[in-house]
């Protein structure tokens, strides 16, 4: 007789985060392309703008036209708009950051999301974290020290921005488990891209740039992987304990280093190479100790 192999709601959330890093990965190659193509004539706050006008509408025309939803309605839910602004406070201070830091040092210190999610979810949730849980966050923080490499990094108040940014990022989620059902992801995160479509626009005021029509597939696709993304984050919080899945977060800097060797022609470092394998072992690690935990059935 055949086995059947049952899914158990704590991988799903595993599986759900690392699909969301990998639409993120491919919405953040198919941007750095439009930067690159545009010769720096369209900043990343610009690409942000249109692509979330974009995401925005295509939300829309699904909330209204698929699901008959009541568009009045899910604009009056404050807590879609508490968990909103959680988002556009991380990318302010992350945009922050990366102007006034290297990139390097940004990615690093806002890549202590996961040790701030298994705190928090720790205190404020009541989640059991054990020994080996922490263990694989750590793991996988070593494998991102590996991969950006960030050389001769001294104390810098700066800092506090990317951290910040990191710790915001963690309260988006701890709200975004408070709100989160199977049903309403699209509704939470068309509130979160009119947000971040206004702070970005905002932003683009200030920032001069020409567009040019051959841009908007890559925008058009961008802003479908973003929602996908969007989608993905929002379900894997409500599937599975926040310190569950923070590991897998680290699981974007692999995919980002793979689209980027495939796709811009960024040849790997051995670091880079080093840290994706460490990364990679930590999230192999969660899911095997779900397996032996008699998680998959």
């Amino acid at each position: 007789m055949k086995r059947k192999y049952i899914l158990s709601a704590g991988l799903i959330g595993i599986i759900f985060m690392m699909l969301g890093q990998l639409s993120f990965s491919i919405n953040d190659t198919l941007v750095k392309e439009i930067v690159i193509d545009s010769s720096n004539n369209m900043s990343v706050i610009n690409i942000i703008f249109l692509r979330g006008l974009i995401t925005t509408f295509l939300i829309l025309m699904f909330l209204v036209f698929y699901e008959k939803k009541n568009i009045v309605n899910i604009i009056k839910i404050k807590k879609y708009h508490q968990r909103g602004i959680y988002e556009v406070l991380t990318a302010i201070c992350f945009f922050t950051g990366l102007i006034l830091l290297p990139v390097a040092e940004v990615y690093t210190l806002l890549m202590t999301n996961p040790f701030f999610v298994t705190i928090f979810a720790f205190l404020f949730l009541k989640e059991k974290v054990g020994v080996r849980r922490w263990g694989a966050v750590a793991i996988g923080f070593i494998g991102v020290i590996f991969v950006v490499n960030p050389q001769n990094i001294s104390f810098n108040y700066l800092y506090i921005f990317p951290i910040i940014a990191a710790v915001f990022l963690t309260i988006r989620d701890i709200a975004t488990k408070g709100i989160a059902t199977k049903t309403n992801s699209f509704e939470i995160i068309f509130i979160t891209s009119i947000l971040m479509t206004l702070f970005s626009g905002i932003g683009s005021l200030f920032f001069e740039f020409t567009f040019k029509i051959e841009y908007l597939p890559n925008l058009f696709i961008s802003s479908i992987f973003l929602t996908i993304a969007y989608i993905f984050s929002v379900l894997t919080i409500f599937y599975a304990p926040l310190s569950l899945t923070a590991s897998a977060r680290y699981s974007v800097i692999v995919f980002g280093m793979i689209f980027g060797y495939l796709v811009l022609n960024e040849i790997p470092s051995t670091n880079m190479v080093i840290g994706a394998t460490i990364i990679s072992l930590s999230g192999l690690f969660v899911i095997r100790r779900q397996k032996k935990l008699g998680r998959i059935e």
